[in-house]
């Protein structure tokens, strides 16, 4: 959900009404500021369709209407079904609307009359909203993200038990290859209950891998069927070192059009990988990295800024990746790797941490990313124009 903030229309029509929406599952706080500058109260009306059609008719005509509401839980749900009714409807990110440090009363119909009114002022962060089918694919790659987090609890539990009990792997086995399975299938038991706890815990872990394997088989054949503006950015991002098929998809899907961010620092920004800071006068503080953003993004990025901590190389897979692609993404490729592999090490020899230098190799990372991607997107422009001239 990429933000951009709302900055006031250079001439605002004297009769546009801002109506702010404070959703929840059941229930839908109304307010509406009106021409005049006065912001009242419309009370509260179910979530649900029959439901906002009249509150939409009530407030006629619809064309003078500006309708926002805060990015959560409850979806786009009723972003699709107000914008489909010919509402102006715009998702405003939650953690930057403006409150007063003093206000210590919440309640739904004062955060509905706050939103017209923060609406009104141009206050508000609007976040970038997918359509139906993009959303769909990033419910996809969301779920196989939650099975991975799954699998590895089951794996903990299953390790831990096998711990407590004395029951060790033999000596230069890695946990969870061939050999760890073929060992694993022979470990015993005196009691029956522990026998059952083992075969309840090697299930989940069995099941939670099938899991897996469907879901990235699901992801694949969804990938084919994306428009092709967003299959070109896939494969092209592809040819960056860490970047394999289901990190790149995660990436589109969650950030969408690349060439929104003017500058590769607001995507940083997005993804919170950028400093925070407190400064004041003269001094400057910057801290950790915000965390801000995209949660999912932030995570495939620092997993794969972990490639970069070996030297510079042509894999098979990139190899393979390389071949139809533009000289120019290749090109931007190797430049992140020699950038990235120097970055890291040129960090720890300054004594930073290693998970330190990772970040910041992740935030240099998503500025490859952006640019292979916005390189990709304007040839795409330039050939849709090319097609209509002729």
């Amino acid at each position: 959900m990429a933000q951009s903030h709302m900055r006031e229309e250079p001439v605002m029509k004297k009769n546009t009404r801002f109506v702010g929406l404070d959703v929840h599952a059941d229930t839908i706080a109304v307010a509406v500021a009106e021409p005049s500058g006065e912001v009242r109260s419309l009370g509260t009306i179910p979530n649900r369709p029959e439901s906002v059609r009249r509150l939409l008719k009530r407030l006629e005509p619809t064309k003078q209407l500006r309708v926002c509401y805060e990015a959560g839980p409850t979806g786009y749900a009723l972003y699709w079904e107000l914008t489909g009714l010919g509402v102006d409807c715009t998702v405003v990110a939650p953690t930057l609307v403006p409150v007063k440090a003093g206000d210590r009363v919440k309640t739904d119909r004062r955060d509905a009359e706050k939103l017209a009114r923060s609406f009104r002022s141009g206050d508000l962060t609007a976040v970038w909203v997918p359509d139906q089918a993009h959303e769909a694919l990033r419910d996809l790659v969301r779920a196989r993200e939650a099975a991975k987090k799954d699998e590895l609890r089951a794996k903990h539990r299953l390790s831990k038990f096998l711990l407590r009990h004395a029951r060790r792997a033999p000596e230069g086995t890695k946990a969870w290859t061939t050999g760890y399975w073929k060992w694993l299938s022979g470990v015993r038991f005196e009691h029956a209950a522990q026998e059952a706890t083992l075969l309840d815990y090697r299930t989940e872990v069995e099941h939670a891998a099938s899991r897996i394997e469907r879901l990235e088989r699901a992801i694949d054949a969804a990938v084919e069927q994306m428009p092709p503006e967003h299959r070109e950015v896939i494969e092209a991002l592809q040819c960056l070192r860490g970047v394999a098929k289901i990190v790149a998809t995660t990436i589109v899907t969650e950030v969408g059009n690349f060439s929104r961010f003017a500058r590769p620092k607001q995507l940083m920004g997005y993804g919170g990988v950028v400093s925070s800071e407190n400064s004041s006068g003269t001094r400057t503080s910057r801290g950790g990295i915000t965390k801000t953003g995209n949660n999912h993004l932030r995570r495939v990025l620092l997993e794969a800024a972990w490639t970069y901590q070996h030297r510079p190389a042509i894999s098979h897979r990139l190899t393979k990746q390389h071949r139809d692609q533009d000289e120019k993404i290749k090109e931007i490729a190797w430049k992140a790797q020699t950038r990235l592999h120097s970055r890291y090490w040129r960090l720890l020899s300054r004594g930073k941490p290693a998970a330190k230098a990772i970040t910041a190799t992740a935030r240099e990372l998503l500025g490859f990313i952006w640019a292979i991607a916005v390189y990709v997107e304007k040839k795409q422009a330039e050939h849709t124009q090319q097609k209509k001239a002729a």
